[in-house]
């Protein structure tokens, strides 16, 4: 990706943290990249265009600073889903921005199927982590996979919710995921 493309979906992914998807105006973007907004609209062609990039651009941040070290399937999907809530700018950042994004959806048909596709790929890496809990652990097997992944990303999205509008500390948030990782695999 071109870095005057790399610098225009930062600036988007700003934008919709700090003002929301309703409060995007492309000059601000353009103003934000240091880039002209004909060059916007060269880049994603519309307004919508630059929002399915913008979305696109957070899932690739978050995949960058969700990957997990642990050394067994448990510790990976419980790291995966802890790197979600930590108290850095970007994850700030992003988290707000995806929450944006995912509200925005419910009146925008073309970026909800881009999300619930987004969200069903990231809920299929998770089941395929319980599962491999499960291999590693057979004795602890718990729930079906698809299911534990699907309320473990219901809840992270909504303990990031929480902790981003200031309802829940962070700690208590990071608790109740590890019970609920703990909860899931049996």
């Amino acid at each position: 990706m071109s870095d005057r493309r790399t610098r225009i979906l930062e600036a988007s992914t700003r934008c919709i943290a700090r003002d929301g998807v309703r409060g995007l105006r492309v000059e601000e973007v353009a103003a934000g990249a240091g880039v002209s907004t004909g060059l916007i609209y060269y880049h994603f062609k519309d307004r919508p265009g630059l929002l399915r990039a913008t979305l696109d651009h957070v899932n690739e941040r978050t995949e960058r600073y969700t990957e997990p070290r642990g050394a067994t399937a448990r510790e990976r999907l419980e790291e995966t889903l802890l790197l979600e809530l930590q108290d850095t700018d970007e994850v700030r950042e992003v988290s707000a921005a995806w929450g944006e994004l995912r509200a925005t959806t419910v009146f925008d048909p073309q970026l909800r199927d881009q999300l619930r596709l987004s969200t069903a790929e990231w809920t299929a890496e998770l089941a395929g982590l319980v599962r491999a809990a499960h291999t590693e652990e057979p004795a602890r097997r718990a729930a079906d996979p698809e299911d534990s992944a699907g309320r473990l990303v219901a809840l992270v999205e909504g303990l990031s919710e929480l902790w981003l509008s200031g309802s829940m500390e962070l700690d208590r948030a990071r608790a109740l995921l590890r019970g609920a990782v703990a909860l899931e695999l049996g």
